[in-house]
């Protein structure tokens, strides 16, 4: 779509094609040196590993127009690393962390005209995929693989935006299992949650809260974010246990949390029984697409546990300011996590 074509002050998160993209090869042992090309399709062989076994993963980021007016990334370096560790769980060839920076500041500016403007709160969402595309029979990693990086102009991921949302937690369904892959982030991780998804939906829910495989008794992840929580004022979020995904925003949360807010933070197993609590007072979840969203309500069957009136909490609210003011250069980073395109 042509870029004069799209109103940026009303995005969605859904897909918006753009112009161009980056594509590399690996073959014989090694990548190709990749080039920028219009964006289009690819062609692929029915015995493609990723067809057939799955063998795929990806990454999400995204660049903003900064108050500055620069086109900026948030901890690109962190994605890099991520995607190769996805990588190695999937038996797939490593990127070059340095030279995967590089390309996607050239995708961003191969696509700059749909960086939405700085007022709208919108983003170019990147996505770069790395897909096992040789051809295999047998369950065996494959020998070429593709990777890509495309762009698309989004809005807020929740349709509410800085607003808080209301969760179910899942009794019925749950994401990873220990010793399996929940901390890659492949696509095989992905289709399973669109059914839960789809029934919590329609039961008026933004999302689901899976618990953890084992017990059905620990909080795992919201969805296709990281989930937080304030108990007795301390900011608690699922340990790192090989189940949930790392995620990026959920790291700097943290950092934030415990820097700048002087709060204490705990990574560690939380039971769903502990937001019914009145020690627990607020809860958010985090990620690349969702930033920061608060929480207004939990349900689990007939209970009901309502946060703030069902309004985002104060903490919620000062930890939003601190990283999107960091994101979009309103405050000093004082943690070297933002990057000019």
């Amino acid at each position: 779509m042509e870029s004069e074509n799209i109103d940026f002050y009303n995005l969605g998160f859904e897909f918006i094609e753009t112009k161009h993209m980056f594509l590399s090869r690996y073959k014989n042992g090694e990548w190709d040196e990749g080039k920028i090309i219009p964006f289009g399709p690819i062609e692929i062989s029915p015995g493609a590993c990723v067809l057939n076994y799955g063998q795929g993963i990806f990454e999400g980021m995204k660049a903003l127009e900064a108050k500055t007016g620069d086109i900026v990334l948030f901890r690109p370096e962190k994605n890099a690393e991520r995607l190769n560790e996805s990588a190695k769980r999937m038996l797939m060839p490593t990127f070059d962390e340095q030279q995967f920076v590089e390309v996607v500041k050239e995708v961003v500016r191969a696509n700059k005209e749909y960086v939405p403007p700085y007022d709208s709160g919108g983003a170019l969402y990147i996505r770069p995929v790395l897909i096992g595309s040789g051809p295999i029979l047998g369950v065996a990693p494959a020998e070429e693989y593709t990777f890509i990086i495309f762009t698309v102009p989004v809005g807020p991921y929740f349709p509410e935006g800085f607003k808080a949302i209301d969760l179910e937690i899942s009794k019925k369904y749950t994401r990873a299992a220990p010793g399996g892959t929940g901390f890659a982030k492949t696509c095989c991780n992905y289709a399973p949650t669109m059914l839960p998804a789809k029934e919590t939906k329609a039961k008026g829910f933004a999302q689901i809260i899976y618990l953890d495989a084992s017990e059905m008794e620990y909080i795992d992840e919201v969805g296709t974010a990281n989930f937080f929580t304030l108990i007795d004022n301390k900011l608690a979020t699922p340990a790192l246990k090989g189940t949930i995904l790392p995620g990026i925003t959920r790291k700097s949360v943290l950092t934030l949390a415990e820097q700048k807010l002087g709060l204490k933070v705990e990574e560690r197993d939380i039971s769903y029984k502990e937001l019914f609590e009145e020690s627990c007072t607020e809860a958010f979840c985090t990620g690349t697409a969702a930033v920061i969203t608060p929480i207004g309500s939990v349900s689990l069957e007939d209970k009901k546990r309502v946060f703030n009136n069902g309004e985002p909490g104060e903490v919620t609210k000062k930890l939003y300011d601190f990283l999107t003011g960091i994101q979009r250069m309103e405050r000093e980073d004082e943690f070297g996590w933002v990057v000019i395109v």
